[in-house]
């Protein structure tokens, strides 16, 4: 930090080693809903480069070349990060970086800002996208604000959101399905339990159900999508001497990308037929599209996987743009105290996009 203002980060220096810079980007804490230093501090080094045109919404920075080329490329990472952990400053051992954020995904930030830094007349235009609230509530995500206020901005081709993949291609993202699924049972006192019924006994042939059900798996373009179902909460009583009427039991569903987001919620319904559904959220995902980014694919020289989750991609696919995964890191490791992302994953993608984009 700035000794003469705590609260002020240090200047980003943009010419600095991917993996300085990754240390120094973790080294500014942006909790979901806090990055406002950050972005500070990414609108400052993007500024002073003449080759960028470079605009804030809220806490979100959008930097743009415009050469006239007859492509753009968009190129999106996150700013924020989950709660720390214990797991900060960041620290360079083992060929790592170590620190909150390092793999998810300050990691690909520091690789879009050197490429920001460096690609004066790249083949392509770009757009570089670094933006606010990805770990939180949908509607707070800094790529819906901007959707909503300066569409313009997010106009381009195709893009790469530099989520953790290995330093590999992960393509597409599954949709998301969250229900309740709702047992209905009779009140009584516990030392006359006779007389009512019990919700949460009843609740067990839900759960059985989800015991012996198969997900299915999806192949598209020639990548497996292995779709799952889970009960994640199990929720009755009202004290410990009343029977419980009511058992909610809640469903995460991850269903392949094929599907609408109408047809998961049909089939979540017909699995649970005669129970009370109540759906809270549906996502749906992004199709891998691989024809339309094969020459991306083939210049960063992975084999495509398919992303088990969901991304950002998604949101790039709802507004007809292909999108793909592709950044430095685990991403079995976000989120998690001991996170890290190694040396070699951040001069690997920086320079393969860099290859490419040059």
């Amino acid at each position: 930090m700035n000794p003469l203002n705590p609260l002020t980060p240090p200047p980003l220096d943009l010419t600095a080693d991917v993996v300085d810079l990754t240390r120094a980007l973790v080294d500014i804490p942006s909790e979901s809903g806090d990055e406002g230093r950050l972005a500070d501090a990414v609108e400052g080094a993007l500024r002073a480069l003449p080759h960028l045109t470079v605009e804030r919404v809220g806490n979100s920075v959008v930097a743009r070349t415009n050469l006239g080329r007859p492509q753009r490329a968009l190129i999106a990472g996150h700013l924020d990060t989950v709660p720390a952990a214990g797991n900060l400053p960041s620290r360079l051992a083992d060929g790592r970086v170590h620190g909150l954020g390092a793999c998810d995904m300050k990691g690909g930030v520091a690789v879009a800002l050197r490429l920001a830094a460096h690609l004066e007349h790249p083949t392509r235009d770009l757009t570089y996208v670094f933006y606010e609230c990805e770990e939180i509530e949908g509607d707070r995500n800094g790529l819906n604000t901007i959707a909503r206020e300066r569409p313009d901005l997010l106009d381009a081709d195709l893009a790469v959101l530099m989520e953790p993949s290995d330093a590999g291609v992960e393509a597409g993202c599954q949709g998301i399905l969250t229900a309740d699924i709702v047992v209905r049972g009779e009140r009584a006192h516990t030392a006359r339990a006779w007389k009512g019924v019990n919700a949460a006994h009843k609740a067990a042939r839900v759960l059985q159900r989800l015991d012996d059900h198969t997900p299915e798996r999806v192949v598209i373009d020639g990548l497996e999508y292995r779709e799952g179902l889970s009960a994640v909460a199990v929720r009755a009583g009202v004290a410990g001497n009343v029977v419980p009427d009511e058992c909610v039991i809640t469903v995460n569903s991850r269903f392949a990308p094929s599907r609408s987001a109408e047809e998961a919620e049909a089939y979540v319904r017909e699995l649970f037929a005669g129970y009370e559904v109540r759906v809270t959220e549906v996502v749906p995902g992004a199709l891998p599209r691989l024809d339309r980014v094969a020459g991306l694919v083939s210049a960063l020289g992975a084999e495509p996987r398919p992303k088990l989750g969901w991304t950002d991609v998604a949101r790039f696919a709802a507004l007809g743009m292909p999108a793909l995964n592709y950044g430095p890191g685990d991403p079995s490791l976000a989120h998690t105290a001991g996170e890290y992302v190694p040396v070699a994953h951040l001069r690997e993608c920086e320079d393969r996009l860099r290859t490419w984009l040059g």
